[in-house]
C-alpha cells in the first residue's frame, strides 16, 4: 500500500432541513389549524482515530467529503429526519489543522478517538411552530441552517517510542528488521527506504517499545536535498532517537562532520525535535574498518560528554547492552532477564 502522510480535504457538514407549511384538511374537523413539521438537523462531520489505518490514502482519493442534509418537514407535524453523520475514519497520529490558518484543530493520539469538527445545520421550524392566540393560521416556517464548511489540512505523525536518526545506508533499517517484524528494503545503495516504518521491539519480561524507521536525511535537506525534511515530523512523538553513525567508510567520509551536520538539519526543521534525548549508535561492528576507527570516534564522543553504543545488525553484537539503555531511558531502569 503506498504510504501517503499528508492530505488536503474539503469537508462540510448537512444543511438543517427547512420547515413546513401545512394545514389540516381532515373531515369532520373544522377550521384546521397549521400542521408543518420541523426540518431534520444536518449531519456533522466526525473524525476518528482507527488503529488498524496506517496511511491517508483512502482520503487522497475523496478530497471532498459532505455529510448528509437534514430532511425538510412535512404536513400532519411530521418532522423531517436528521441528516446522517459522517465518520472519517484517520489513522492514530492523525493532525488535523485548517488549511487556511495553520490553526491546530485536533490531534487524534488514542484509538478511538472522535471529534466533531463541523456541526450540521440546525433544521428549520414548521408553521406549527408559530401559531398563537392573534395568528391561528401562520403561513410561514423557517428555512434550515447551513452547515459549515472548511478547508482541512491532514497531517500523519507515526506514534512511536523510539525513532531511528541518521545518513541513508546507516544501518536503521537493518536494525529495525533485526528488531522487529518490521520488513523495509534493505540494499547498499542510499534511499532504499521511501517511507517510513514501525516496528515493535519485544524486550524482556515481556515489556515491549514501539520504533520508527524513517528515510535518511542528508545535509541541504532544509532546501529540499534527498528526500528533504518531510519525513522528520515524524520523529516528532518519539520519546528518544537512536542517532545511527556509520564510520565504516573512514578516511574517505568524515562522520564526525556527517553527525554535526544532521544535527543542524534536525535544529533547523525544529529545535523541540534537536532538543530530544538522543542515544549515539556507531553501526557494523563487524565489518573491519570499524573496529580499527572505533576507538578514535569514541574517544571523540566521550570528550563531548556523550557515550556510544557500538552495535552490529549481523551478529547482534552490542544490541542486548543498546536495548538496556534504550530501557533506562524510557522506564527509568532496565530489566533484568529476557
Amino acid at each position: 500500500m503506498k504510504f501517503i502522510d499528508e492530505v488536503t480535504l474539503y469537508a462540510s457538514s448537512g444543511h438543517g432541513g427547512a420547515g413546513c407549511v401545512a394545514f389540516r384538511h381532515e373531515k369532520f374537523v373544522e377550521f384546521g389549524g397549521p400542521s408543518g413539521g420541523d426540518g431534520g438537523k444536518g449531519g456533522d462531520v466526525v473524525f476518528q482515530a482507527m488503529s488498524g489505518l496506517s496511511t491517508l490514502l483512502e482520503l487522497r482519493h475523496k478530497p471532498h467529503q459532505r455529510a448528509e442534509k437534514g430532511h425538510n418537514g412535512m404536513g400532519k407535524n411530521r418532522h423531517g429526519a436528521g441528516g446522517e453523520d459522517l465518520v472519517v475514519k484517520v489513522p492514530v497520529g492523525t493532525v488535523i489543522k485548517d488549511a487556511e490558518t495553520g490553526d491546530q484543530l485536533a490531534d487524534l493520539t488514542e484509538d478511538g478517538q472522535c471529534i466533531v469538527l463541523l456541526k450540521g445545520g440546525r433544521g428549520g421550524q414548521g408553521n406549527a411552530r408559530f401559531a398563537t392566540a392573534t395568528n391561528k393560521a401562520p403561513k410561514f416556517a423557517q428555512p434550515g441552517e447551513e452547515g459549515e464548511e472548511r478547508k482541512l489540512r491532514l497531517e500523519l505523525k507515526l506514534m512511536a517510542d523510539v525513532g531511528l536518526l541518521g545518513l541513508p545506508n546507516a544501518g536503521k533499517s537493518s536494525l529495525i528488521s533485526k528488531l522487529s517484524a518490521a520488513r523495509p528494503k534493505i540494499a547498499d545503495y542510499p534511499f532504499t527506504t521511501l517511507k517510513p516504518s514501525l516496528g515493535v521491539v519485544e524486550y524482556k519480561n515481556r515489556r515491549s517499545f514501539v520504533m520508527a524507521d524513517i528515510p535518511g536525511i542528508i545535509e541541504g535537506a532544509h532546501e529540499g536535498a534527498g528526500l528533504g525534511h518531510r519525513f522528520l515530523k515524524h520523529l516528532e512523538r518519539s520519546g528518544i532517537l537512536l542517532h545511527l553513525v556509520d564510520i565504516s567508510w573512514m578516511p574517505e567520509r568524515d562522520p564526525l562532520a556527517e553527525y554535526t551536520a544532521i544535527a543542524r538539519e534536525l535544529s533547523m526543521f525544529s529545535p523541540e525535535l534537536a532538543a530530544k534525548e538522543q542515544i549515539v549508535v556507531i553501526t557494523k561492528t563487524d565489518l573491519t574498518e570499524t573496529r580499527e576507527h572505533l576507538p578514535e570516534i569514541r574517544s571523540w564522543f566521550e570528550g563531548q560528554g556523550i557515550r556510544v553504543f557500538p552495535i552490529s545488525s549481523a551478529t547482534g553484537e552490542g544490541i542486548p547492552e543498546l536495548l538496556d539503555e534504550v530501557a533506562r531511558r524510557l522506564w527509568g531502569r532496565a530489566e533484568e532477564a529476557w
